[in-house]
């Protein structure tokens, strides 16, 4: 499709979807609720689950009518999506799950991957100290991969929060059948796999499974992974860690030990999930909660609401330029702070009590010139007491007794580190990337990343994951959201929870919504195609702002939520326009 064509057509998807949201800009209303998009959400009275995949988020419903709870739901929907989202539901990755019972009770499950044993700081320099580049990089090939932890953070999440009314056995079955019997190729999924035929077809894998021998699967196709069938079908026989100790472990590590990987089955059999403590803040009155670090997106999601909170965004408008200049230098500060502090709190000393203050934000809030843009050259990592992927997928679920789960988990890259381990099925991340492979090199999302986020033996990365659940005022649950798009996700979140608070929208106009993006380095200022109107534009570069539109024109971040309406009780479901997939309910 020629870029004329493929322009125009965005703009009639642009108009039967976001039209509504795009009169805020003509109107000028100071208000997100007259204006907001028009599209509703599923709406369902006793369990909603979304997802990015319409079949996975079926699976889960299909879990809840059984009497299964929201957790149960979770680990039959991640496993689901492993088979019919390859591109990021994985069981070769890792991610963090946020729960919050019906009682009250929180948990945050940290099942993010590790490096392996052999892993070292220099691990992907040359002998100059430049950074490798392509096979051997921190982001293609088998030496890209840290320890998956999917499987063994689901099983956790099972053992201690499930309903028990449902074996691990029968929640691993949708995905095995999935994957034995094969399900029909979406057009997107089919397009997915062509344009990313030049980085798997190295790995002879991967070019059978995902590529046809370069021959490419058509839409329409039935599809079907009988390796990965096999690895569900001794997970089921065996359990969850003879994914980590059974036959599975041993031919991911002989395939590692043939092509120069380093994890080994000793990696795999000493992996262990962490259960943390969920991180608390407050906006407007409204509890945040939401995942700490090695994740970074709580952290700053709640630093940049509590710097946000001390402008009337509302009186602002939702489009305005005041609003998007407030929003820019708060996420500008954040990020730097992200850069300059955030690690894995089991390896370095990490300022999360400090950064999340509100003292702490009304410092920053004060360094803000209304009037003018800040450069990123002069804005570093502040002073909180106490001293950075594509290819993620976010699903929500919400059971009919309120038990609520917001997961969130990725293998990196677009189909990861491109290497599916031989005999398995299963495609490996290349979550190494997540280091700082040279402090102050730019990953591959631009994002400068410090020394407490190097490369270190059996070290978790940072990751811009923001599973985020958000109650009202009186503490009840009212939505659950998170996002994939790696360094995006934490804004897109950001918005999301904005757009609610502030601008009365539902969850499925907060999702659907156009966004902006800083992340401090690289010093720009990203919008969506007919996200910004040029007058507005045009103000904020007069504040001295360098405004650009995403170079995906509608991609900044891709999200899914749940909301609980509150006189009612209903399940409202929302899918993100930006990707396929939407909600399910009963």
């Amino acid at each position: 499709m020629s870029r004329k064509r493929l322009i125009t057509s965005l703009f009639v998807v642009n108009l039967f979807i976001f039209a509504p949201v795009s009169s805020l800009f003509a109107g000028g209303e100071k208000s997100g609720r007259a204006a907001a998009a028009s599209r509703e959400p599923v709406r369902a009275k006793h369990g909603m689950v979304a997802s990015d995949s319409r079949i996975a988020s079926q699976v889960g419903v299909d879990v809840l009518r059984r009497g299964g709870n929201a957790v149960d739901a979770a680990v039959a929907v991640a496993l689901a999506l492993a088979v019919v989202y390859p591109e990021a539901g994985n069981l070769g990755g890792g991610g963090f799950m946020l729960v919050r019972l019906r009682d009250g009770r929180t948990a945050a499950i940290d099942y993010r991957e590790m490096a392996p044993a052999a892993a070292n700081r220099n691990l992907y320099l040359d002998a100059k100290g430049d950074l490798i580049v392509g096979e051997g990089s921190s982001t293609r090939g088998y030496r890209a991969s840290g320890v998956p932890g999917t499987v063994a953070g689901l099983s956790l999440a099972l053992k201690k929060y499930g309903s028990g009314k449902l074996s691990w056995s029968q929640l691993v079955e949708p995905a095995r059948r999935l994957a034995a019997n094969g399900f029909t190729l979406t057009y997107s999924l089919a397009k997915t796999f062509r344009d990313s035929g030049k980085e798997m077809m190295q790995y002879p894998e991967s070019r059978r499974v995902f590529l046809n021998d370069g021959n490419y699967f058509a839409e329409g196709a039935l599809w079907r992974q009988p390796e990965l069938a096999a690895t569900f079908a001794r997970m089921q026989a065996h359990g969850p860690r003879e994914f980590y100790e059974g036959l599975t472990a041993r031919l991911i590590a002989a395939d590692m030990k043939r092509n120069g990987g380093l994890i080994t089955e000793e990696d795999l059999r000493n992996y262990a999930p962490r259960e943390r403590e969920p991180l608390r803040g407050t906006y407007r009155g409204h509890e945040i909660i939401s995942m700490p670090p090695p994740s970074t997106g709580g952290v700053a999601l709640i630093e940049m609401l509590n710097i946000l909170e001390g402008y009337d965004l509302r009186q602002m408008g939702w489009s305005s330029s005041e609003t998007f200049h407030v929003m820019t230098e708060t996420m500008r500060r954040a990020y730097a702070d992200r850069a300059a502090y955030l690690a894995d709190p089991d390896h370095a000393k990490v300022p999360a009590q400090g950064l999340t203050d509100k003292e702490y934000a009304k410092r920053m809030r004060d360094t803000i010139n209304l009037e003018r843009a800040s450069t990123s050259a002069e804005i570093k990592g502040g002073r909180p007491a106490g001293s950075e992927p594509s290819e993620t997928t976010h699903f929500s679920v919400v059971d009919e007794q309120g038990n609520v789960v917001a997961n969130t988990y990725t293998i990196n890259d677009l189909f990861g580190s491109g290497v599916t381990a031989k005999g398995t099925g299963v495609l490996l991340n290349d979550e190494m990337d997540d280091f700082t492979a040279r402090p102050g090199t730019p990953n591959r999302w631009g994002a400068i990343q410090g020394e407490q986020n190097s490369v270190a033996p059996r070290k978790r990365p940072i990751s811009s994951m923001t599973p985020t659940i958000v109650l009202r005022k009186d503490g009840s649950v009212w939505f659950a959201v998170g996002a994939r798009g790696g360094t995006r996700i934490i804004n897109a979140v950001l918005q999301i929870v904005l757009n609610i608070v502030d601008f009365d929208m539902n969850i499925q106009q907060a999702l659907d919504a156009r966004r902006i993006h800083h992340q401090w380095l690289p010093d720009v200022l990203l919008f969506e195609a007919y996200g910004m109107s040029p007058d507005t534009r045009r103000l904020l570069e007069a504040r001295g702002h360098k405004v650009e539109r995403a170079f995906d024109p509608f991609h900044i971040a891709a999200a899914n939520g749940i909301m609980i309406e509150e006189k009612t009780g209903t399940r409202l479901g929302a899918g993100d326009p930006r990707k396929d997939g939407g909600a399910v309910g009963y």
